[in-house]
């Protein structure tokens, strides 16, 4: 069964606490590259101040598909997949009575984040030298597409996940002659992957201002988030192998393959596991065979000679049992899961990696993917569900820079918050 929300699993451990119990993080954040990694943040402990537009919120909002929230506002899925743990704050950047709190709020808070365009911040004088004069032992995070310690000729350009992993070569290794590009939309790649190294980056600035006790500035940019992800293009290209190469398979078998109910996914790569393979489908005269003497050869007659062996064999046999008698022979291989194959999978829900979030509209509950990391000493949860807008703007007010009802009301009545 999946995990809830609010739910913790290995109580016994909380004792232990968080990682990052006690570190605050200031997140000036839209959509999904700098959202994923803050909401990695608030699973490891960090308490994750999210700020927000007043009325329309951040455009993850925006997002589709979308439910309706409590208050009567539409929420799009963007939004609703990772912003779990997190407290909403509604403050206008757009006046400068807005921009003055955040200035005040900043020097009570560990880490500043943002993945607006570049120079909209500077624009706002919350920039990076803006704030360190504030509070030097700030750490200063920025997702962008291109980065801003470097001059590069896309400086400026906005991005989204499709063209920052189009950039980094991941498309055109399986595009065909005279076609244009696959642009892969089942996952964004290329916001996760800046989010993994956005969260590297602070735990390591973290760590270094404890030796220095000063923050730095982290530049992330989704384009070397990508790049670093998917680095075997330029590498088998400075090797002379063609663009085109990994992709065909010339490496040895890697294709899908029919069992009796769907598809499966194997990998050989090595002599010994062919010369199993082989065994296993019932051709051990492929091991003797000049076709293939070589890896190339495997890859070469996969279609051919191959697959109708080895459907054959798995015809008979589920996904699953076709992959659990592949793997018993050390032969890679993987059932190819379905949304609702994931959402059953007994590996999945015996390690947490989806979340049962509770619809505010009360339709079935949204699966969102839960913490990877799995530490022996830290309790998994208790996560809260997403916020709604402005949540807690007058909580975070008050406890962070003593404002009175007062104050609270002026600055509401001014659409400030």
């Amino acid at each position: 069964m999946s995990m809830r929300v609010g739910e913790v699993r290995h109580p016994e451990r909380a004792r232990f606490g968080k990682p990052l119990d006690g570190v605050r993080v200031l997140a000036l954040e839209q959509m999904q590259a700098l959202p994923y990694a803050t909401q990695l943040l608030a699973h490891l402990g960090a308490e994750v101040v999210k700020v927000e537009p007043p009325g329309s919120g951040e455009t993850g909002r925006a997002s589709i598909p979308a439910l309706v929230d409590e208050d009567g506002r539409r929420v799009g899925a963007t939004y609703l997949r990772n912003n779990l743990g997190k407290r909403s704050v509604a403050i206008d950047l757009k006046q400068e009575a807005g921009r003055d709190l955040v200035r005040r709020l900043i020097p009570h808070f560990d880490v500043v984040a943002e993945n607006y365009r570049p120079g909209v911040l500077r624009r706002f004088g919350l920039d990076y030298d803006a704030v360190a004069a504030l509070a030097p032992r700030a750490i200063y995070v920025s997702i962008s597409g291109f980065g801003h310690t470097a001059e590069t000729p896309y400086a400026g350009w906005p991005a989204y996940a499709p063209v920052a992993e189009a950039m980094a070569g991941l498309y055109e290794p399986n595009r065909k002659e005279g076609q244009p590009p696959p642009v892969v939309v089942a996952g964004a790649l290329g916001d996760v992957a800046s989010a993994l190294f956005a969260v590297i980056g602070i735990l390591s600035a973290l760590r270094h201002r404890e030796r220095t006790g000063l923050g730095q500035y982290l530049d992330v940019a989704m384009l070397d988030a990508t790049l670093a992800v998917s680095d075997m293009p330029p590498f088998l290209w400075s090797m002379g192998a063609p663009e085109s190469w990994a992709a065909s398979g010339k490496i040895g078998i890697c294709a899908g393959f029919r069992a009796r109910d769907g598809w499966f996914v194997m990998a050989v790569f090595r002599e010994h596991h062919f010369e199993r393979l082989a065994r296993l489908v019932g051709h051990p005269e492929w091991t003797a065979d000049p076709r293939f003497a070589t890896r190339e050869g495997w890859a070469r007659h996969t279609e051919d000679v191959v697959r109708p062996a080895l459907e054959a064999w798995a015809r008979d046999r589920t996904r699953l049992e076709a992959c659990e008698a592949l793997c018993a022979e050390g032969i890679v291989a993987g059932p190819n899961h379905t949304a609702a194959d994931l959402a059953a999978d007994p590996h999945v829900a015996a390690r947490d990696m989806l979340l049962e979030v509770p619809r505010p509209d009360g339709g079935r509950d949204m699966l969102v993917v839960g913490n990877p990391v799995k530490l022996s000493r830290v309790a998994e949860g208790p996560v809260r569900s997403f916020p709604r807008l402005g949540e807690e703007t007058d909580e975070v007010l008050r406890e962070t820079l003593g404002l009175g009802d007062a104050e609270l009301a002026a600055l509401r009545a001014r659409r400030v918050i």
